[in-house]
């Protein structure tokens, strides 16, 4: 992974191990909806590692493919609880220890579908539209205090939801992107590696887009 290239250490909360968790140094087994996990697991991390320098709220769920108006309403609360709620507590649970150090980094992941709304993903791009205004509340609230709050918005990326979606719906969003070809993991990575870097220090409140092209604000 590519903080760990960087030398940084690396924890991961999830409620099941992963590949990826096996190369963490430290993994947390946490329910991201839950308040009462995400502080748990947030002292344990900073129990091992004397505090948190850099968040980045990964955890995300597609939701169903579907029409709005057919989408129930636990459908609709779990897509928000995972990928809204999820961030504002994993936000709110390292906030403090950030600011009092003087210098934090979180990163939110967001997507293309939170900026342009896409058809039969009305749950999942609400949820990351709203990724992106509170990434921008957050950062106007800490832009003095030396921690910065940006999000990303990749568009398909080659792995984890990909692998769940149809080859009819795979095909529908290939060609929405002018490069004509998904993002990579590695690619995401290397963009979050720079937002977190000290290089991109004047840099808050901002949407870093890696679309392929797609994106047209």
């Amino acid at each position: 992974m590519r903080f760990k290239v960087n030398g940084i250490r690396v924890a991961i909360f999830d409620q099941n191990p992963t590949a990826e968790a096996g190369s963490a140094d430290l993994f947390c087994k946490c329910d991201v909806t839950d308040e009462a996990n995400v502080q748990r697991a947030t002292a344990e991390v900073i129990a091992k590692f004397g505090g948190v320098d850099i968040l980045v709220n990964n955890a995300g769920l597609q939701g169903p493919v579907a029409p709005v108006s057919s989408v129930t309403l636990a459908e609709w609360r779990r897509v928000l609880d995972v990928n809204l709620t999820g961030t504002f507590l994993c936000c709110k649970a390292v906030i403090s220890s950030m600011v009092a150090a003087g210098w934090g980094r979180i990163v939110n992941m967001s997507s293309v579908q939170g900026k342009e709304g896409t058809a039969q993903a009305g749950p999942y791009a609400a949820s990351k539209a709203a990724q992106i205004a509170l990434t921008k509340t957050l950062a106007k609230e800490l832009a003095t205090t030396g921690v910065t709050v940006n999000c990303i918005t990749p568009t398909v990326i080659e792995t984890g939801m990909f692998n769940r979606i149809s080859d009819e719906r795979r095909a529908d969003l290939l060609s929405r992107i002018p490069m004509n070809r998904f993002c990579t993991a590695a690619e995401v990575a290397a963009m979050v590696a720079w937002v977190v870097s000290d290089e991109c220090s004047f840099s808050t409140g901002a949407v870093f887009d890696i679309s392929g092209g797609r994106a047209t604000w």
